[in-house]
């Protein structure tokens, strides 16, 4: 035979489009010639496959080899389609037969001893696999993570030898059995270990139950990076297709552990210097950015005004929308981007204005463009500011008695997941996702409470955003109270939260 073909995936955002590896032979000067829109690392290939097929004692062809990537217009990139070319390849020269690779995919970079390398997405790709009934080869160090799609059938292999005797059918592999890791979302801090802070912790829990973002406001040495370090703990365990994505994302860049990230809620910090391309995603060939890695769980933006502006301003298009669009020349690529965005900031440029001790030679002026480094509508698609205040000396030292306000995690946790239920048996998401239209089905507010926000509209001048962030607010403070309707202390509670005069720069 001198034309094969092997299945195999590429990545584009979170899918893994189908790939047809087909492989010609032809007379002429020996020479391999890889077509299909193939990056450098995929025309790499020749040289690894020619030494992985001698090295695993198969005949490597002295002719023309043409090995085609279809469909030719999706860019190809990575070595997991060395598996599929050198497996093609020993097809066309009747190595192995062609019948047998049917009802397989394939991927796999190959070292030149013909062993099997590990390679990022390899669960994006059996989950894509999976819709289209076949099973899928894979080298033993990424098949773990694929062994997490409940239905897939996946097949472990330590090398190209390996995987041609379970196709000649002299050593079969094993199946991978579907596995339920443990849930890893319970090893994170624990908020009993912040002492004090009762009201910053209590806008942590609404935060939690509705997924709302959230920004504290205080001097340096507050606890406001260790509360927030403190959310993904008390957030509602991740369902299983929550957790898919969430790993899926993890996977593409290589940095998915089933055994420590399984359904473990994302944490995701980056510095001040990071650039918009790191924030959200990007690269000639794209990649998901801090946003996406977030997916499903926290993004902490630490010194929020020393962050450039234009970067921040990126931000804006997938708060909303919970997903970031990507598009170059050449290619377009969507990468979910639902995250809980929880940041922090000094009151003034050194930090102390308000403290007690009087330290803060800040001029107001100075203070005003610290401040207007943030826009005003990046401020207005947060749903709670809240301070936070300095410790007394007392409460700090080590032999300082414990505090009887404070809760673990745990029982927080509790309430935050029996909220969180209800959100999600009355309207199928959390709060902070309520649409204007679904939040007049499910946002039942009382008449005072109606008069109270509508009062609060005019003197402030709030936007219709901000009118339905409140809401939203609102509604999440009702069901952590187990109230069907938004009372005038719900909103009350809510209005509270939203630090105007801090944010915008006034006194």
């Amino acid at each position: 035979m001198t034309v094969a073909i092997v299945r195999s995936r590429a990545l584009s955002g979170l899918s893994a489009p189908p790939v047809t590896v087909e492989v010609h032979l032809s007379n002429g000067l020996p020479r391999v010639n890889i077509v299909g829109l193939p990056d450098t690392e995929v025309r790499e290939a020749r040289d690894r496959v020619h030494a992985a097929i001698v090295n695993s004692r198969f005949e490597f062809p002295p002719r023309v080899i043409t090995i085609n990537l279809a469909p030719a217009d999706l860019p190809k990139e990575s070595g997991r389609f060395d598996l599929p070319i050198a497996l093609g390849i020993l097809a066309a020269t009747g190595q192995i037969p062609q019948k047998a690779l049917d009802e397989y995919e394939f991927a796999g970079e190959l070292a030149l001893t013909g062993e099997l390398r590990a390679m990022r997405g390899a669960l994006p790709m059996v989950v894509s696999a999976q819709s289209d009934g076949r099973a899928f080869i894979l080298p033993e160090l990424s098949a773990k993570e694929a062994a997490l799609v409940r239905g897939a059938k996946v097949y472990p292999a330590k090398s190209l030898l390996a995987v041609c005797g379970h196709l000649l059918k002299r050593e079969p592999l094993s199946p991978l059995p579907y596995t339920v890791q443990a849930d890893a979302g319970s090893h994170v801090p624990d908020l009993s270990e912040v002492r004090g802070q009762r009201l910053p912790k209590r806008a942590l829990e609404i935060a939690a139950a509705g997924q709302h973002s959230l920004l504290f406001i205080g001097s340096p040495g507050t606890g406001k990076s260790m509360l927030a370090s403190r959310l993904p703990g008390i957030m509602p365990p991740l369902s299983e297709k929550e957790a898919l994505e969430t790993a899926s994302i993890a996977s593409l860049v290589g940095r998915f552990d089933p055994a420590s990230s399984w359904r473990k809620r994302p944490y995701r910090n980056p510095h001040h210097t990071a650039s918009a391309v790191a924030l959200v995603g990007g690269g000639s060939d794209p990649r998901p950015g801090e946003i996406s890695l977030a997916h499903h769980g926290v993004l902490f933006l630490d010194e929020l005004p020393e962050w450039d502006r234009s970067v921040l301003e990126v931000l804006r298009e997938p708060i909303e929308s919970g997903e970031i669009h990507i598009s170059r020349a050449a290619r377009q690529s969507v990468f979910p981007a639902r995250f809980q965005l929880i940041a922090a900031m000094n009151p003034c440029p050194c930090g102390w204005q308000g403290h007690e001790s009087g330290r803060c030679r800040c001029t107001p002026d100075r203070i005003i463009r610290y401040r207007s480094r943030i826009s005003g509508p990046l401020l207005d698609r947060i749903d709670l500011a809240v301070d936070v205040p300095p410790l007394p000396s007392e409460a700090i030292k080590l032999n300082a008695p414990a505090d009887p306000d404070s809760e673990s995690s745990e029982l927080v946790r509790a309430r935050v997941t029996k909220a969180y239920a209800v959100q999600w048996q009355r309207q199928k998401c959390a709060n902070a996702h309520l649409t204007p239209a679904m939040l007049q089905s499910y946002a039942l507010i009382e008449d005072d409470a109606e008069n109270l926000l509508g009062a609060a509209m005019s003197k402030n001048y709030l936007s219709a955003r901000s009118y339905h962030r409140l809401l939203r607010v609102a509604r999440t403070i009702a069901d952590l109270a187990g109230s069907k309707g938004i009372t005038r202390a719900h909103v009350a509670e809510a209005l509270s939260y939203r630090k105007f005069d801090r944010l915008s720069g006034e006194e």
